[in-house]
C-alpha cells in the first residue's frame, strides 16, 4: 500500500471519521433544564453512542468504516472488489449513507447534544468529502508531496549526475532543448562559446545519455531518429499504465512518490518503464515531474 498516492481528499476522509469517532463518546442528549424542580427529582442520565447498538453501528463506526475502505482502495496498486462492488465505492456509498442516518436522527431527537451535533457534521463532511474527491480539482492533488529519491539509491543505475532527466537536476520542459549555462551544460554558464562547445563535448563523450544533442554532437545513445532520448518522471496522482499494443486492461498503475523511465514517445503519451522491467504506455501525461 502506497500512502504517497493519497490525496487531499483522502485527508478529509481521515479528518472526518476521526472527528466522528470522537463524537461518539459524547453525550447524545442536551443537559435538561432542572430550574424549580428538586435536585433528586430533575433526570441526569447522559448517554452517548456505545449505549445505542443501531445508532452506533448506522451513523459512527459505519462512517468509521466508510472512510476505512475509501483509503485502503486508493492506497492498492489495482482495485478490489466485492460482490461485483469496488471498494472505494463501496466506502462512498457507506459514508453517504451514515450522513443520511445521523440527519434524521437529529431531526427526531427530542434534544441534541454535543454527541449528535459533531456526529451530525463529522458525517456530513465525510459523506461531501467521499463524493467531491474524484471531480474537484484541488481535493485530487497528492496529500504527500514525492520527493526526490537520493543519488546513492537511484533506480536503474544512472551515475550522479550524468543521466538526461537525472532526478535533481535542473528541470525543463516537455520536448524542450537545455538553455545555455543550464541542465546539459557541465561547465554553466560562459562567456566563451568555443569553450562553452568544448565542455559539452566533452560531457557527451563521458555521459552518452547526458542529453539530447547540440547542433554538430552525435545523438546519445537510445536516442530515435527526432532526437528523443530517455528522461525520469513522476506523476501528480495515481495513473494507470496500458500494454503497448493498445489493450485496455492497465498492467499497472504509477503511483505518486516514484520516479519511472520514459523510454519512447508514442503520439501524446509516453513509454514507461517500471521499476520491474514491464514497458507499457501512458496515455495522460499532463503534469507530469521531470526529474
Amino acid at each position: 500500500m502506497n500512502i504517497r498516492s493519497l490525496t487531499r481528499g483522502d485527508g478529509v476522509v481521515i479528518g472526518a471519521a476521526v472527528v466522528l469517532f470522537i463524537a461518539s463518546f459524547l453525550s447524545l442528549n442536551a443537559a435538561p433544564d432542572c430550574s424549580g424542580i428538586d435536585a433528586r427529582f430533575c433526570p441526569r442520565v447522559s448517554v452517548n453512542a456505545w449505549d445505542s447498538l443501531g445508532l452506533l453501528m448506522s451513523v459512527y463506526l459505519a462512517g468509521v468504516i466508510a472512510a476505512v475502505l475509501i483509503v485502503v482502495a486508493r492506497g492498492l496498486p489495482a482495485q478490489r472488489k466485492v460482490a461485483g462492488i469496488e471498494l472505494g465505492q463501496f466506502g462512498v456509498a457507506l459514508a453517504v449513507f451514515a450522513a443520511w442516518t445521523a440527519f434524521w436522527t437529529i431531526i427526531d431527537a427530542g434534544s441534541s447534544g454535543a454527541g449528535l451535533i459533531l456526529g451530525l457534521i463529522a458525517a456530513l463532511v465525510l459523506a461531501a468529502g467521499a463524493v467531491a474527491s474524484p471531480l474537484v480539482p484541488a481535493l485530487k492533488a497528492p496529500l504527500m508531496g514525492a520527493p526526490k529519491p537520493a543519488v546513492a539509491n537511484h533506480p536503474y543505475g544512472a551515475q550522479p549526475g550524468a543521466g538526461y532527466g537525472y532526478p535533481g537536476g535542473q528541470q525543463q520542459s516537455y520536448g524542450g532543448q537545455p538553455a545555455p549555462g543550464g541542465y546539459g551544460y557541465p561547465a554553466g554558464a560562459t562567456q566563451d562559446p568555443h569553450a562553452a562547445q568544448a565542455a559539452q563535448t566533452g560531457a557527451a563523450q563521458a555521459a552518452p545519455d547526458a542529453g539530447r544533442p547540440a547542433q554538430g554532437e552525435q545523438a546519445p545513445a537510445g536516442a530515435d531518429a527526432s532526437g528523443f532520448a530517455p528522461f525520469w518522471f513522476a506523476v501528480p496522482v495515481a495513473r494507470p499504465l496500458y500494454p503497448e499494443d493498445g489493450a485496455p486492461t492497465p498492467i499497472a498503475e504509477l503511483a505518486p512518490g516514484t520516479w519511472y523511465l520514459a523510454v519512447d514517445q508514442r503520439g501524446p503519451g509516453l513509454v514507461a518503464q517500471t521499476q520491474d522491467g514491464r514497458r507499457g504506455l501512458l496515455q495522460d501525461t499532463t503534469g507530469i515531474q521531470r526529474g
